[in-house]
């Protein structure tokens, strides 16, 4: 298990998502030293089985970078061997002390299929993953800063295997009071990383179009869906990809103020970490827009 006190410390309080797949690495390069001089903490990326891999993609950026600490948010469980996960994070975390962050999540049925595997429940898949993780501990690397694992986690009994498996849970584009909940879920001695998105766009109803139109919002019983209506929300909050109130209470939408407002919000409520990402054509774009909003987070 990590040190949770040393790991909040080396996370920072705000990180950069760079979640895009298709990019030169020259590109990707220069986005990780272009957020870490603007100030964030930890640069995060995504995964889908097949593109750019999580681990080879962290350390592309890690060595890249001097002092950023570098996150997989998430790396996918359906993506590879969980001795190789294991192995390939330790790997990493010898080579770049205390700059490494493991989030590892189950991903969603129709990815999962789409790539010729067969879907099992997620809270089985995820606890025997972890099992095999901790099994494969004694063949990996030492690091001498052992890395944070964390699960990407909505529900409560997700949340439950985060607090009792893992160093904490990595939840994604919820609502402030989710993160409250997950909150009084994990306890005190557990990371909560919170992923937000922003929409750095004060015409609101532009904002709202622009997550419309990204196709983020939700395939019919998704994880998300499942954990909006645990909290609460029903068809009519629900249909058509969300109601302009639900949209506003799950992505930061507005110009630089309101989204370190979200971004406090989270904090206030118990996050340890805020990753931010922004929306963009490329990710030359997405990174220009997370430096425009880095001065603005610097209370935070």
């Amino acid at each position: 298990m990590a040190d949770i006190a040393e790991a909040r410390r080396r996370l920072g309080r705000v990180g950069a998502g760079l979640m895009v797949q298709i990019a030169p690495a020259a590109e990707w390069r220069a986005s990780v030293r272009r957020v870490e001089e603007a100030g964030y903490g930890t640069a995060w990326v995504n995964e889908t089985i097949g593109g750019r891999e999580a681990l080879t993609q962290m350390g592309v950026l890690l060595a890249a970078s001097d002092r950023i600490a570098v996150g997989s948010a998430i790396a996918n469980v359906w993506a590879r061997h969980p001795a190789a996960m294991q192995g390939g994070a330790s790997v990493l975390a010898d080579s770049y002390p205390g700059r490494l962050a493991l989030g590892v999540g189950v991903s969603m049925n129709a990815v999962v299929e789409r790539s010729g595997q067969k879907w099992e429940r997620p809270l089985g898949r995820m606890r025997a993953y972890l099992d095999r993780m901790d099994t494969a501990v004694e063949s990996a690397p030492r690091p001498p800063v052992p890395f944070p694992r964390l699960v990407a986690a909505l529900g409560p009994r997700m949340l439950e295997l985060a607090r009792e498996r893992a160093d904490g849970a990595l939840p994604a584009a919820m609502p402030v009071e989710h993160t409250r909940r997950a909150r009084e879920v994990l306890g005190p001695d557990r990371l909560l990383v919170v992923l937000q998105m922003a929409v750095l766009e004060p015409d609101l109803g532009a904002a709202r179009r622009v997550v419309r139109e990204s196709g983020i919002l939700d395939v019919p019983d998704s994880p998300y869906t499942r954990a909006l209506r645990g909290m609460g929300y029903g068809d009519a909050d629900l249909a058509g990809g969300g109601t302009d109130a639900l949209i506003d209470a799950r992505f930061a939408l507005g110009g630089e103020a309101a989204v370190a407002e979200r971004i406090r919000a989270h904090l206030d409520a118990g996050a340890d970490h805020v990753c931010v990402t922004v929306p963009g054509p490329d990710l030359r774009s997405m990174t220009g827009l997370l430096e425009r909003l880095a001065p603005s987070l610097s209370g935070a």
